[in-house]
């Protein structure tokens, strides 16, 4: 018998988490569902002493192509078991393949697909499980895994466009180190003789460079612990509330950056939204899932605002504009899905508009990357001639006057 760590929402949506006995994890899985708790994470309890897992994860486009899959299985009358065995068998990542493996066994047990996948939250997102239970609900899965399909597509498209868009300026910097450390284990040592030999004061550009070829040469390891404590120390402090709301803060408000986070933001809130409630799900619980999407604190905390002052009988644009952080165009466009009682195809063009943006925002944050790079390179190659040539040039002067 083993011992599983759980959490979990009871009938009257509140958290829970214990431990509890069981010979393997559905056989937990099911002794927690008959008890009525509706399992949101499910892990064995010895983990919980190892001090660091690696979070299991799939791309979107990954999990596209299974809802594809699923569609044109199902609509060939196979049944939900036989379309998970198929899908296993011929998945190529393993850590999928593994957890739909578990979804046949746990379904072949008479449990239901969105609860066999709710054993993997970190493989299947909570848009997947609430639209897999939905389906269920109305006996419509195949329709269920066609919008999950095209959600995820739509999803996997704006994570590359961000991607891209970043891509110029990272490999220019990553360039930029390179050809600093190049200079200063290469190029620079060959004049530490030379520049000794003179006898006169060197330029502060110069001794800056001769320090830091012999910090590279000599202490390279000291500089590791250095990269690696400042990698540590960034990460904890961006994963606490008050790091996590500077960089959500930065990311609005950055001249260049601003605009591609917030279009971005706008076209995944409105996708989502629009894909939960076509498929049957509350507005509430709709509004939630959205938010805990959300990677900026920002638009997840004003989302999750935005659900309780909708549960106090606001309509939703009301909070969305009070959140000062969505385009006006959405909050109206919002308003008037509001207004004919067509929200569903309004988010839907919404999310098509922005995602339009999205396009148009990437292209004008890679043209301002390109100066803004030229001008940083060619700092550091200025840097680089002056703290070389500069002792050179004063040598060849100090010649010229005797």
């Amino acid at each position: 018998m083993a011992q599983f760590n759980y959490k979990a929402i009871d009938k009257n949506g509140k958290a829970k988490k214990g431990t509890v006995d069981a010979a393997d994890r559905a056989k937990a899985q099911e002794k927690l569902r008959t008890e009525g708790l509706s399992v949101t994470e499910l892990k064995d309890a010895g983990e919980g002493g190892r001090g660091f897992t690696l979070k299991k994860s799939v791309k979107s486009r990954e999990l596209s192509i299974v809802c594809k899959q699923m569609v044109s299985i199902l609509n060939a009358g196979v049944t939900v078991i036989t379309a998970l065995e198929m899908l296993s068998e011929q998945m190529d990542n393993k850590i999928l393949r593994e957890a739909l493996v578990e979804s046949k066994a746990y379904v072949e047990k008479g449990g239901s697909l969105s609860d066999s996948f709710r054993l993997n939250p970190d493989i299947f997102p909570p848009i997947m499980i609430n639209m897999v239970a939905a389906g269920e609900a109305s006996g419509s899965m195949e329709i269920s895994f066609e919008r999950l399909a095209q959600h995820f597509e739509k999803d996997d498209a704006l994570k590359g466009k961000i991607k891209g868009a970043l891509t110029y300026p990272i490999m220019v910097l990553i360039v930029a180190v390179l050809v600093i450390i190049v200079v200063m284990v290469a190029v620079i040592p060959n004049f530490v003789t030379m520049f000794d030999e003179m006898g006169t004061a060197l330029p502060l550009p110069t001794r800056i460079m001769m320090a830091g070829s012999d910090l590279v040469l000599h202490k390279w390891w000291l500089l590791l612990i250095i990269l690696f404590a400042v990698i540590v120390g960034v990460k904890a402090f961006l994963a606490s509330p008050t790091g996590e709301m500077m960089f959500a803060k930065a990311s609005i408000n950055a001249p260049i950056f601003s605009n591609l986070v917030i279009k971005s933001n706008s076209a995944r809130f409105a996708r989502t939204l629009s894909t939960l409630m076509a498929a049957g799900i509350p507005m509430l619980d709709a509004i939630e899932q959205v938010a805990k999407m959300m990677s900026n604190k920002i638009f997840r905390d004003g989302l999750m605002e935005t659900k309780n002052q909708v549960a106090k009988g606001l309509p939703l644009s009301k909070p969305l504009k009070d959140m000062d952080v969505f385009p006006t165009m959405l909050v109206q466009m919002v308003k008037i899905g509001e207004e004919t009682g067509n929200i569903e195809d309004m988010m839907d063009k919404l999310a098509d508009l922005y995602e339009r943006e999205v396009d148009l925002a990437t292209e004008s944050l890679t043209q301002a990357m390109e100066p803004l790079t030229m001008v940083v390179m060619a700092c550091i190659v200025g840097m680089i001639v002056a703290a070389v040539y500069g002792p050179i040039l004063s040598m060849y002067d100090g010649i010229d006057n005797i």
